[in-house]
C-alpha cells in the first residue's frame, strides 16, 4: 500500500513537471515568435520609414501645359552608337552625398537603349512585410493622428520608439492635405484600395457605360540580388503603356499593410523599361515620367538629383517593386 502511494507521488510530480515544462516551452516559442514578429516589424519601419521622412512619396505635383515632345525623340529605336552615349552624362555616376532613396530619377532623354543610369532598387523581403487585413476588421481599427497614443497602446509600441514614430509619420502623411490637382487615399485593405482605384479610373466613354475595368503595373526583378544600388543599362527599347489615367499606390510603414494611392491630372507617361545591372540583375522596371515640371515646387529632390529647375524638361522616376501603379484596362 505505502509502494502505492509512493508511485502515485512520483507520478503526479512527474506529471507536474512535464505540464510545468511543456508550458514553459509553449511560452519561450510564443516568446520567440513575438520576438521574431517584432524584429521582423523594425527591419519593414526602418526601411520603410525612411520613404516617409523625404517628399519622394510625393512625386507626382500640379498640372500645368503640356511639353510637347515627339514620341521618336523621347524613345529612340536601337543604335549602336547609343551604347557610348553615358560616357558624358552627369547622371552615369552616383553621387554618394545624395541619399540612395532620391536615387531613382531620370530626365525623358535618358531614354536610349544603351543608356547607363545609377538606380536604387530597395529589396525587402515580401514575407517579413505586414498583411492587408480584412476590410471588416482594418475598419474598426483607429487610424488617426489624434488617436495616436491610443494606436501605439495597442501595439505595444513605445512613443519614442523607433515603431511609434513611423506610424506617426505615416498617420501625419496620410492626413496631409492634397497638393493642386492631386486626389489622394490611404488604403488600409485591398478592398478599399480597389474601391478608390475603382471610383478613380472611371473613364466616360461615347458610346457606352462607364468603363471601370483597370489593371496593375509594378516593377519585377527577374534575377535574384542583394544589391540595391548599382549602375543600369537599359538594353531595350523602352515600351510605353496607354494610360489616360493612372493611379499610383506607395507602401507605408505600419504594422499592417498601407498604401497611399494618389492621382494627378496632367500629362503622363507610364513606362516599362528593360535594364540590366553591372552584376548582371535584370529588371522590368516600371516608370513614369512627368512632361510638365514648371508648377513643381524648386525644393522637389527630383531637381536636387538632376541639377534642374522647374520646367526645364520632363523628368521621370522609376518604381520600387512593392509599389504599383493602377491603370484603366484597354
Amino acid at each position: 500500500m505505502e509502494g502505492n502511494t509512493v508511485s502515485c507521488f512520483i507520478l503526479l510530480v512527474l506529471l507536474f513537471l512535464h505540464m510545468f515544462a511543456e508550458g514553459r516551452i509553449e511560452s519561450s516559442m510564443s516568446e520567440i515568435v513575438e520576438k521574431r514578429k517584432q524584429i521582423e516589424m523594425n527591419d519593414f519601419i526602418e526601411a520603410a520609414s525612411s520613404t516617409v521622412q523625404n517628399p519622394i512619396i510625393k512625386m507626382v505635383t500640379s498640372i500645368g501645359d503640356n511639353i510637347q515632345t515627339s514620341q521618336d525623340d523621347q524613345f529612340p529605336m536601337k543604335n549602336n552608337n547609343n551604347h557610348n552615349d553615358h560616357s558624358s552624362s552627369s547622371t552615369s555616376h552616383m553621387n554618394h552625398n545624395i541619399n540612395p532613396l532620391l536615387i531613382v530619377f531620370f530626365t525623358i532623354n535618358d531614354l536610349k537603349v544603351g543608356k547607363k543610369l545609377p538606380i536604387y532598387f530597395p529589396k525587402r523581403d515580401p514575407s517579413k512585410s505586414p498583411p492587408f487585413l480584412p476590410k471588416e476588421k482594418a475598419d474598426q481599427i483607429p487610424f488617426s493622428f489624434k488617436q495616436l497614443p491610443q494606436i501605439l497602446s495597442s501595439f505595444s509600441f513605445p512613443s519614442n520608439s523607433p515603431q511609434a514614430q513611423a506610424v506617426k509619420e505615416t498617420l501625419q502623411q496620410c492626413e496631409l492635405k492634397p497638393i493642386k490637382g492631386e486626389t489622394k487615399f490611404c488604403a488600409t485593405s485591398m478592398e478599399s484600395m480597389l474601391d478608390f482605384v475603382k471610383t478613380s479610373l472611371i473613364i466616360p466613354k461615347k458610346s457606352s457605360p462607364l468603363s471601370s475595368s483597370f489593371k496593375l503595373l509594378k516593377t519585377s526583378h527577374l534575377t535574384k540580388s542583394n544589391v540595391h544600388l548599382q549602375n543600369y543599362t537599359i538594353f531595350d527599347t523602352p515600351k510605353l503603356i496607354s494610360a489616360p489615367k493612372l493611379v499610383a499606390c506607395h507602401t507605408m510603414p505600419y504594422p499592417y499593410a498601407i498604401y497611399y494611392c494618389h492621382y494627378q491630372e496632367g500629362d503622363n507617361n507610364v513606362l516599362k523599361i528593360a535594364l540590366e545591372g553591372e552584376n548582371g540583375d535584370r529588371v522590368d522596371a516600371l516608370a513614369i515620367c512627368h512632361m510638365d515640371t514648371s508648377q513643381w515646387s524648386p525644393t522637389h529632390p527630383s531637381f536636387q538629383v538632376l541639377k534642374l529647375q522647374p520646367g526645364d524638361m520632363p523628368i521621370c522616376h522609376f518604381f520600387p517593386a512593392d509599389d504599383f501603379v493602377w491603370i484603366p484596362a484597354p
